[in-house]
């Protein structure tokens, strides 16, 4: 463990964060892991949370940085919003305590792209 890391008891575990607060490994992370973090923030995900978080990790692994809020749209708004069209602030407002940050987060990122939150 490095001077950087943070470590916090969730989900029943010992977790690695970095100093903004995202968790060390993305390999640490889980569906459990995930549920706890969300439960700590006051967060209860639903679907449309899991198609983003899912998406968030799945473009994180293949191109190692995470997407802009404006491809999480391009890519997966009609799932994220069937019946009106899917804006940044529904996205932001499925995480409510930080937007982007707050869903990069709880997928186990190491960090967020989003310059705004």
């Amino acid at each position: 463990m490095t001077a950087m890391n943070v470590v916090g008891e969730i989900a029943g575990r010992d977790v690695h964060f970095n100093k903004k607060g995202f968790l060390a490994r993305f390999e640490d992370w889980d569906n459990d892991l995930a549920y706890a973090m969300a439960q700590e923030e006051g967060l209860t995900l639903t679907e449309c949370h899991w198609t983003v978080i899912e998406f968030l990790r799945d473009y994180y692994a293949f191109h190692e940085i995470p997407p802009s809020p404006k491809v999480i749209i391009r890519a997966i708004g009609e799932k994220v919003s069937e019946h009106t069209p899917c804006t940044r602030k529904k996205l932001e407002g499925l995480f409510p305590n930080g937007g982007c940050k707050q869903a990069c987060r709880i997928a186990g990122l190491p960090n967020h792209y989003c310059h705004s939150c």
